[in-house]
């Protein structure tokens, strides 16, 4: 199964959202569209997209304020859009925003923003590995962000997207342990529960997939109360 990268298109104007969604559909990406503040929220709460690319001038709320929200809570890459003046662009970078696209945009240029803001989410890290080559190797596991594969010894490992968001976030931070809260919100949203059952359910489920012996991991590890951690590479 080819795991294709998740795009949240808010936009209120059909014809533009249509436009953007086309090109990146037809490029490789899986897009999404809302059109009002109110529903691109409770979307990325539920669908959880790899990037988003939000239009400022929203009907019911100003797309700074979505902006603004992200933030609060997540790294998300997010490329604003608008037919607007420069203090609005100046404003959004304030805030985070990884890229600008000022309308009317052409396919050339939409889709090289697009590659590098989903690039600038394997840096942020630090993760020198993830920055140059798009993977991360420790041992026989390499994860490729670019294909969105892992594989051990080789051998493609089939992971479910939930499964491989994990293990992508993980390797991100190699070495460093990640708390069951963090997880949580990063890959299900400020509105997910705090349970942990369900990041359990996934971590068990991926070892049996990748560990030689899930009782003794050499890859991913258990820190009792606190969260996990991904083995650090060579």
């Amino acid at each position: 199964m080819t795991i294709r990268e998740k795009i949240l298109v808010i936009e209120d104007e059909k014809s533009i959202s249509h436009f953007i969604c086309t090109v990146l559909n037809n490029n490789g990406y899986e897009a999404m569209q809302a059109q009002t503040g109110e529903e691109a929220l409770s979307m990325i709460s539920s669908h959880c997209p790899d990037l988003i690319i939000l239009d400022l001038g929203l009907p019911d709320m100003d797309g700074l304020d979505i902006l603004r929200n992200l933030r609060s809570w997540t790294s998300l890459p997010v490329v604003v859009s608008a037919r607007s003046h420069e203090r609005d662009k100046v404003a959004a970078l304030d805030l985070g925003a990884d890229d600008y696209l000022t309308k009317p945009f052409g396919t050339d240029e939409l889709l090289a923003r697009v590659r590098t803001a989903i690039r600038h989410t394997r840096t942020v890290s630090g993760n020198d590995e993830i920055a140059r080559n798009g993977t991360y190797t420790v041992g026989d596991l390499v994860i490729d962000y670019n294909k969105h594969q892992v594989r051990v010894r080789g051998e493609n490992v089939h992971l479910t997207l939930s499964e491989f968001r994990i293990v992508a976030l993980l390797g991100k931070y190699a070495g460093k342990v990640l708390t069951y809260d963090f997880i949580i919100k990063e890959l299900w949203g400020p509105r997910a529960s705090g349970d942990n059952q369900i990041l359990r359910v996934n971590m068990a489920n991926i070892r049996r997939k990748i560990e030689k012996n899930p009782a003794e991991p050499e890859y991913l590890f258990t820190e009792m109360g606190v969260g996990y951690r991904m083995a650090e590479g060579n």
